[in-house]
Protein backbone atom coordinates (compact mmCIF):
# COMPACT_ATOMS: atom_id res chain seq x y z
CA UNK A 1 0.00 0.00 0.00
CA UNK A 2 1.26 3.47 -0.81
CA UNK A 3 2.02 5.87 2.03
CA UNK A 4 -0.56 8.32 0.72
CA UNK A 5 -3.36 5.78 1.08
CA UNK A 6 -3.44 5.94 4.87
CA UNK A 7 -2.92 9.70 5.01
CA UNK A 8 -5.87 10.25 2.69
CA UNK A 9 -7.90 7.66 4.58
CA UNK A 10 -8.41 4.70 2.27
CA UNK A 11 -11.83 3.11 2.58
CA UNK A 12 -12.41 -0.53 3.43
CA UNK A 13 -13.88 -1.27 0.00
CA UNK A 14 -10.89 0.30 -1.80
CA UNK A 15 -8.45 -1.55 0.46
CA UNK A 16 -10.04 -4.88 -0.45
CA UNK A 17 -9.84 -4.10 -4.17
CA UNK A 18 -6.32 -2.62 -4.17
CA UNK A 19 -4.89 -5.59 -2.32
CA UNK A 20 -6.60 -8.15 -4.58
CA UNK A 21 -8.64 -9.58 -1.74
CA UNK A 22 -11.69 -9.27 -4.00
CA UNK A 23 -11.97 -9.08 -7.78
CA UNK A 24 -14.51 -6.28 -8.01
CA UNK A 25 -16.23 -3.51 -6.13
CA UNK A 26 -19.43 -5.51 -6.27
CA UNK A 27 -17.78 -8.45 -4.55
CA UNK A 28 -16.37 -6.12 -1.87
CA UNK A 29 -19.79 -4.57 -1.34
CA UNK A 30 -21.42 -7.99 -0.97
CA UNK A 31 -18.84 -9.34 1.51
CA UNK A 32 -18.98 -6.19 3.63
CA UNK A 33 -22.77 -5.95 3.70
CA UNK A 34 -23.10 -9.65 4.55
CA UNK A 35 -20.83 -9.23 7.60
CA UNK A 36 -17.98 -11.31 6.16
CA UNK A 37 -15.35 -8.64 6.87
CA UNK A 38 -13.87 -7.67 10.22
CA UNK A 39 -11.79 -4.61 11.08
CA UNK A 40 -9.75 -5.14 14.24
CA UNK A 41 -11.83 -8.23 15.11
CA UNK A 42 -15.14 -6.32 14.83
CA UNK A 43 -17.59 -7.10 12.02
CA UNK A 44 -18.28 -4.00 9.97
CA UNK A 45 -20.91 -3.40 7.32
CA UNK A 46 -19.63 0.06 6.35
CA UNK A 47 -18.06 0.05 2.87
CA UNK A 48 -16.84 3.61 3.33
CA UNK A 49 -15.18 2.94 6.69
CA UNK A 50 -11.85 4.78 6.80
CA UNK A 51 -8.90 2.61 7.73
CA UNK A 52 -5.88 3.58 9.77
CA UNK A 53 -2.30 2.33 9.77
CA UNK A 54 -2.00 -1.05 11.55
CA UNK A 55 -5.72 -1.85 11.31
CA UNK A 56 -6.20 -5.60 10.84
CA UNK A 57 -8.70 -6.65 8.18
CA UNK A 58 -10.04 -10.23 8.35
CA UNK A 59 -11.76 -11.90 5.41
CA UNK A 60 -12.54 -15.64 5.27
CA UNK A 61 -10.04 -16.43 8.02
CA UNK A 62 -7.14 -14.51 6.46
CA UNK A 63 -5.75 -11.34 8.00
CA UNK A 64 -4.32 -8.29 6.28
CA UNK A 65 -2.62 -5.34 7.97
CA UNK A 66 -2.96 -1.77 6.72
CA UNK A 67 0.57 -0.51 6.21
CA UNK A 68 2.14 2.78 5.22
Amino acid sequence: MKKNDVKKGITLQKFLKKNNIVFSGGEAKYLIQEGEVKVNQIITTQRGKKLNKNDVISVHGKEYVVEE
